[in-house]
């Protein structure tokens, strides 16, 4: 499984949200958006957890 974290950048964010100075994490798994998060810290934690997951439905 594939699980990337990424920093999405301001072309793909409101004008509003760039002015206010609004980061945004993505988290991908196998190319599909399955979580946002403003904090990478956080998109890294879901990430990690989502590895663990499937390292445990693997393993049965």
């Amino acid at each position: 499984m594939t699980v990337k974290v990424t920093e999405r950048d301001d072309s793909h964010m409101s004008h509003e949200g760039v002015a206010a100075g609004i980061r945004i994490w993505d988290v991908y798994q196998q190319d599909l958006l399955v979580g946002m998060f403003h904090n990478e810290n956080d998109a890294q934690s879901y990430k990690a957890e989502l590895e663990n997951l499937e390292a445990q439905r693997s393993q049965q």
